[in-house]
């Protein structure tokens, strides 16, 4: 009897060692908000006496929203570090991000990352007007994610399949969109455009849309957007904008474009519609006013609306 007692002690108490690997400490910051320092790539979570620090450059965090199920993923290693740390005491932003930090709190302990993925999946922040369904973006969305991570610590090593790190924003500036409502053309083209001195919103319209004749009330012309015909495209300047940059037979080369946003194309009586009437507007002078519906400009994987009912201008023209 006595010898089964021993054994049992003895099973017991090698169940109860700590071999380094088999203890699994929690970390959880599910509850605390992402945080980032303005003077390094630091970005970081902050729970009482605890840390979770991710080091990467900022360049990895593009304001282009990610294909579905394709986030960025990005090598654990020196240069792209996660640490898990301990203090004695509260933990503030200046432990963090001061290049001096703060003689107190005391890091107690330290876990580092020695293997794993970072993966961040973006998407766009948008702003919608409920009064016209218009959309801005206004920020980009960032949620990070640690697949297969290894956290090397005193006792042993810890592992995760996935490690959800949390979201991280960053903002961004909307389009002006600050147009004037009158539009002019080209005369050797059917090229009309709306410009300020940074932005151009440009439109190749079909012909048969511009006629100098008055159309019926409630009968506007109609026309959809396309690749070929009703080629509506937004630029965004880094110059000066001049009404000279318009009606070239090649594109200027200056001011340079920063950003080109090209309408989707339309689909009849859904999308995409330009909607021309035409009045007079004295003794053989016409006003065409032109309304673009449900219009959606995309640059890359971006896109924003320009709402159910968009005023783009009125072009006056005669006979």
């Amino acid at each position: 009897m006595k010898k089964v007692v021993s054994l049992m002690f003895f099973a017991l108490l090698l169940n109860s060692c700590d071999d380094g690997d088999l203890i699994q400490e929690d970390i959880s910051f599910e509850d605390a908000s992402t945080q980032s320092c303005s003077t390094n790539n630091i970005i970081y979570k902050l729970k009482e006496k605890e840390a979770l620090l991710l080091e990467i450059p900022k360049s990895f965090f593009i304001n282009e929203p990610s294909l579905a199920n394709t986030p960025i993923s990005i090598d654990i290693n020196n240069s792209n570090r996660v640490v898990y740390r301990f203090y004695n005491g509260a933990v503030a932003v200046d432990n963090i991000c001061e290049t001096i930090p703060p003689a107190t709190p005391i890091v107690t302990d330290q876990w580092n990352a020695t293997a794993g993925k970072i993966q961040i999946f973006t998407t766009a922040i948008k702003t919608v007007n409920s009064t016209d369904n218009s959309s801005k973006i206004t920020g980009y969305n960032h949620n990070i994610v640690f697949k297969n991570i290894t956290f090397a610590k005193n006792n042993g090593t810890q592992v995760y399949e996935t490690f959800p790190f949390g979201n991280y924003v960053t903002p961004a500036t909307p389009l002006p969109l600050l147009f004037d409502k009158t539009v002019e053309k080209c005369s050797a083209s059917n090229l009309i455009y709306n410009y300020t001195t940074s932005e151009a919103l440009t439109l190749d319209i079909d012909p048969e849309l511009i006629v100098n004749a008055v159309t019926a009330p409630n009968t506007p012309r109609k026309g959809i957007i396309g690749a070929s015909k009703n080629v509506l495209i937004y630029r965004l300047f880094s110059g000066l904008l001049t009404a000279d940059y318009f009606c070239n037979t090649t594109t200027p080369a200056t001011p340079t474009i920063s950003q080109q946003w090209n309408a989707v194309a339309g689909v009849t009586d859904a999308s995409g519609i330009i909607e021309v009437t035409t009045t007079t507007n004295g003794p053989n002078n016409f006003k065409h006013t032109i309304v673009l519906k449900n219009v959606t400009l995309k640059k890359g994987n971006n896109d924003f609306s320009l709402g159910d009912n968009y005023l783009y201008g009125d072009l006056l023209m005669s006979n």
